[in-house]
């Protein structure tokens, strides 16, 4: 019934509009890394991590300066970006390890009904289990994982993903578009130890953020984490270069993003700048107004759908998936303009429900937050837990590596503990952060009289949003989430 409906939709649409020429709709090619913070690219400012292909897309098209996934956590984050919903409309695709409903319409699905060639290489929409939701396909499109290559490093895995990328393209149709989906694994963890010294990079130009120890351990870390991060750039370039010897590229809309922020402490799973700010460049030069453009504008991951679907023109396709949450992003793109563009696009609303495991009954933390005109508030719904899973199971909540380790043994030799308090420490119901001035966000300022007016604003703000768009726990159902099961069979 749902593919009837489907179908009927994209005909109709079709058919009021016949002077479309399939063959002029643009591609799209959609490269998403997984687990990387948006100040770790050239364009963004890190020195020490080389990102030619994000640079040029940012260079021929637009660089996002305050671009946020809907929640730091993977399963989440790439559903709203499908559905163009945040997570607490999603229901079990608010938690992590979960799936994702086939009631909730994705945007590759319209773009199917409407004529692409729909693909994904890597890792499309994951983790989670597809079936217990109705679903037998990846909501990214059909697989190309066939393409192996030796990578370069060890933790790195060995799908050649641009290479996938030319196998999806070889079967795309004459004058077919496409929407394509290159989502690397790294740079998840883990690492290679060792494998930035290895490629030139100097542990003593590494400048370590105040929330972790400024220690050879972490400075190294980091440095592993950058080598990632290149290669997913590589694989990034690569795919470009195809689109220019086929000559695509002009009329291909090519998306440079990751998931969420970076496998450290106090960034992924967590709602502070380093897991929610993530990087964004995107190039049209059909459908952009002008190059090089740095837009500081908010924007969010659910506003990726509803560019794709006007893009294509089966926007009028979007209102079965449901009241959209997103806005296309149209209109950056015909402004000419730099900095802000459009002066409604000025907060975004993040959240985070279950991640991963190590909690009383494995259940989430839940946290909502709103970042606006350079401030994050953060409501905590249960300050009495602790945020990154309890201490006798080691904080699960938070990847393992060197730093999370390094924070550790600091705090259990007596030595240093304030880097434990800001990881994995329990935080308080509030959080006011000034992201512009202190982007770490090591100062809260909700315990400042002279900031409250602007932390109950902001939480008046935040809860007027949250309930126009049906948060369930702005009704009060405190276990909604938390009663829903894994769908891979873990935890309850």
């Amino acid at each position: 019934m749902k593919k009837r409906i489907l179908t009927l939709f994209a005909l109709a649409f079709a058919l009021a509009l016949p002077s479309v020429n399939a063959a002029r709709r643009p591609n799209i090619l959609f490269c998403i890394s997984d687990d990387q913070s948006y100040a770790h690219t050239g364009a963004n400012g890190e020195s020490q991590v080389k990102t030619p292909a994000f640079d040029r897309v940012a260079r021929e098209g637009i660089r996002f300066t305050h671009a946020f996934c809907d929640a730091p956590t993977c399963g989440p984050s790439r559903s709203a970006i499908l559905t163009g919903q945040p997570i607490w409309r999603l229901e079990e695709a608010g938690n992590i390890h979960s799936t994702l409903p086939a009631k909730f319409t994705t945007y590759t699905e319209l773009l199917k009904e409407a004529g692409y060639a729909i693909g994904f290489t890597g890792k499309g929409w994951s983790p989670g289990r597809l079936e217990p939701g109705g679903r037998t396909v990846n909501p990214a499109g059909a697989e190309f994982n066939k393409r192996r290559m030796k990578p370069p490093f060890g933790g790195m895995t060995n799908k050649d993903y641009a290479a996938n990328f030319d196998d999806f393209l070889g079967q795309v149709g004459k004058d077919q578009p496409f929407c394509f989906w290159l989502g690397t694994h790294e740079p998840h963890r883990g690492f290679e130890e060792g494998a930035g010294r290895r490629t030139g990079k100097d542990p003593a130009k590494v400048k370590a953020p105040p929330i972790f120890p400024d220690h050879p351990v972490v400075r190294n870390d980091l440095l592993d984490y950058f080598v990632e991060i290149e290669h997913f750039d590589k694989m990034v370039a690569r795919a470009i270069q195809t689109l220019e010897k086929t000559g695509q590229l002009k009329n291909t809309i090519v998306v440079v993003t990751s998931d969420h922020g970076m496998p450290f402490p106090r960034a992924k799973a967590s709602l502070y700048d380093a897991g929610t700010h993530v990087p964004l460049a995107i190039r049209w030069p059909k459908g952009i107004n002008g190059s090089d453009r740095v837009v500081t504008d908010y924007v969010s991951f659910a506003d990726i759908a509803p560019t794709f679907l006007e893009a294509a023109g089966v926007a009028k396709l979007a209102p079965i998936m449901q009241p959209l949450s997103g806005q296309s992003l149209f209109d950056i793109f015909r402004s000419p303009k730099s900095g802000q563009v459009i002066a409604g696009r000025d907060h975004v609303l993040i959240g985070k429900e279950r991640h991963d495991i190590g909690r009383p009954n494995d259940g989430g933390y839940p946290i909502r937050g709103l970042v606006k005109d350079g401030m994050l508030y953060l409501r905590n719904f249960e300050p009495e837990g602790w945020p990154q899973g309890n201490p006798v199971t080691g904080y699960l909540n938070c990847d393992g590596g060197p730093t999370k380790t390094q924070i550790l043994n600091l705090s259990r030799a007596g030595t240093d503990k304030k880097y434990w308090r800001s990881a994995f420490g329990k935080r308080p119901s509030e959080e006011l952060y000034n992201v512009a001035k202190d982007p770490e966000c090591v100062v809260n300022l909700a315990e400042r009289e002279d900031y409250r007016s602007v932390a109950r604003e902001m939480q008046e703000e935040l809860f007027r949003r949250l309930v126009a768009q049906g948060d369930p726990r702005m009704e009060g159902k405190k276990d909604y989430f938390e009663s829903m099961p894994y769908a891979d069979g873990r935890g309850k």
